[in-house]
């Protein structure tokens, strides 16, 4: 508990020399965690600002909004689709850098024309050991900073302090963008990030709150994959084919279960 109460002072204390920040916020575990940060060290200084695109899921957007009252930061939305970035829809092994490019520039864009400096992101320590080129691209920004990594947090950080301070998103299950789901040189389309975000609130429908679920996209097949505890309970007889029947409804032509079970960041191995 000392060390991660040095690590909440350091992180307050960081922001705090800002001034005036923006926060580039998703309603997700590290996100809310900065934006509750932000709001304590720097009160009407500090700005949650989302991004409500075609790759973050209704149940994002809307748990961003009620996040940010809660926490009592002004919550600002920002309508942008990086499907009008070719490079992006393209979807090559570079797509989360140009997604960060893009999403980022008109975030920065927006933080300058309002009069703020700094504009923060939520990535951890832990971001490192995961292939993420996005990280790339926030490297080559100028006034944009991830202070819960320069503050020394792990995801067990993130959310032991979360809580500690009493916010709703502290055991929420890790999240992604609905792009994540779709294999590399599948191109990205709203098509596709619609059925990929039908066919997982579908699937919840059937699993206990919390459980972590994908559906990975990739073209004519649907593999879904779920906490391996929960793989009986998908593939019985009766479930299974009511799965099917809902998933090519929704366009997909076969649907397969993924036996290994729900593995965060899998489409990175065929990189």
């Amino acid at each position: 508990m000392e060390e991660l109460k040095r690590k909440e002072e350091a992180l307050l204390a960081l922001i705090g020399t800002m001034e005036r920040a923006a926060v580039a916020y998703s309603g997700g575990v590290d996100s809310t965690l900065l934006a509750a940060a932000a709001a304590k060290a720097l009160g009407r200084n500090a700005v949650a600002v989302t991004v409500r695109s075609p790759t973050l899921p209704a149940w994002e957007q809307s748990d961003a909004d009620r996040f940010a009252e809660e926490i009592g930061i002004r919550h600002v939305i920002l309508p942008l689709s990086e499907l009008d970035d070719p490079k992006f829809s393209q979807n090559d092994g570079d797509r989360c850098y140009y997604c960060k490019k893009f999403r980022f520039a008109a975030l920065a864009s927006w933080a300058e024309a309002e009069g703020f400096p700094w504009l923060l992101e939520g990535s951890n320590c832990d971001d490192d050991t995961d292939y993420r080129p996005g990280m790339r691209a926030l490297a080559e920004m100028k006034g944009v900073r991830s202070p819960l990594m320069e503050a020394g947090f792990t995801k067990e950080d993130v959310r032991a302090l979360s809580r500690a301070w009493g916010l709703p998103s502290w055991s929420k299950p890790a999240a992604a963008c609905l792009a994540s789901r779709i294999t590399y040189g599948t191109p990205i389309t709203e098509r596709a990030l619609a059925q990929v975000e039908e066919a997982e609130a579908y699937l919840r429908s059937l699993c206990p709150a919390g459980c972590q679920l994908r559906v990975r996209h990739h073209g004519a097949i649907a593999r879904i994959e779920v906490e391996r505890e929960y793989l009986p309970r998908l593939a019985a007889p009766e479930v299974a084919q009511a799965i099917h029947e809902r998933l090519t409804a929704m366009g997909f032509s076969y649907v397969t279960v993924d036996l290994a079970g729900y593995r965060m960041g899998s489409l990175n191995d065929l990189l």
